[in-house]
Parts: structure tokens; C-alpha cells; sequence
């Protein structure tokens, strides 16, 4: 987790630097339909290359947005969710949804 000292003096900046790459809003859109598996994100988002989605998922627990619950079986079962923090991300998800949205109806429209 970044400390105090860490996070960028600008409160966008520290948004940007938690969720902004191509890969870890859309982590977060499919947690926010409930817990996940890994398989489950490969399906989910193409293109995600097995590093990629391994790198941010540990980024996004190191972050302290979700919580990973590793269970004792074999084979091993691993689990995703959001924790409280990350579930405060909705309004901002939402607000991407309701953007991308109008803005590919717009573009419709032009065409």
C-alpha cells in the first residue's frame, strides 16, 4: 500500500495512479458484479495477457482496493472481491459507464 508520503498532492492524480491503466478499471467493473476467479477475468477481459491480470490483481490488493482469499484445496481455489475502499469506487465506475455511453451515441449519430 502507497503511504501518505507516496500519493501525488493532487486528489486526480492519486485516482489516476490507483485506477488508471488499461487493465485495472475493468477488474474493478467485473468485481463489482461479485467475487471472482482468475479464469473468470481471462474471460471476462480480452486481451489480458495471465501477467498482466496477475500483476494488477496483486497491485490492486497491494493497494488495499481488493482483498484475495487463497483457500486450502487442491487444486487451489482463489478468490477476488472488493474490499470497502474498493467498493467506493462505484460512483466513479458509474460515471465512466454513463460517459462512454453517451459518447458512443453521440458518435453514432455523426456517422
Amino acid at each position: 500500500m502507497l503511504t501518505w508520503e507516496e500519493l501525488p498532492p493532487c486528489p486526480v492524480a492519486t485516482t489516476v495512479r490507483l485506477i488508471g491503466n488499461k487493465w485495472k478499471p475493468l477488474i474493478i467493473r467485473d468485481l463489482m458484479e461479485g467475487t471472482k476467479r482468475f479464469g473468470e477475468f481471462r474471460k471476462s477481459i480480452p486481451g489480458i495477457s495471465q501477467k498482466a491480470l496477475t500483476e494488477n490483481l496483486r497491485a490492486l490488493e497491494e493497494d488495499g482496493l481488493i482483498l484475495r482469499t487463497a483457500y486450502p484445496e487442491v487444486p487451489p481455489r482463489v478468490e477476488y472481491r472488493l474490499s470497502e475502499t474498493g467498493e467506493s469506487l462505484k460512483p466513479i465506475l458509474d460515471a465512466m459507464t454513463a460517459w462512454g455511453t453517451a459518447y458512443k451515441k453521440r458518435l453514432s449519430q455523426e456517422s
